[in-house]
């Protein structure tokens, strides 16, 4: 099923807006808001890796994952 798009164009002829079939705004918003998540997770991800790494040039003590679990489970 093609979803049927319907663009304004103002009084040149250009394009200003287009209207989307509810169903098609809905699966692009899920899509969306899993693409952000993931993002999130990748950014979290590379600043974490980042901490490492500024950790160990400065010879900061990190915490282990086993004391983050035991903290996380109290």
């Amino acid at each position: 099923m093609a979803s049927a798009l319907k663009y304004m164009v103002d009084e040149n002829g250009d394009k200003t807006s287009v209207l989307v079939p509810i169903r098609t705004w809905e699966k692009i918003n899920k899509e969306y808001s899993k693409l952000q998540n993931k993002l999130k997770v990748f950014t979290d991800i590379k600043e974490g890796l980042l901490e490492v790494k500024e950790a160990r040039k400065s010879g900061k003590k990190l915490q282990t994952l086993k004391d983050f679990l035991r903290e996380s489970n109290s």
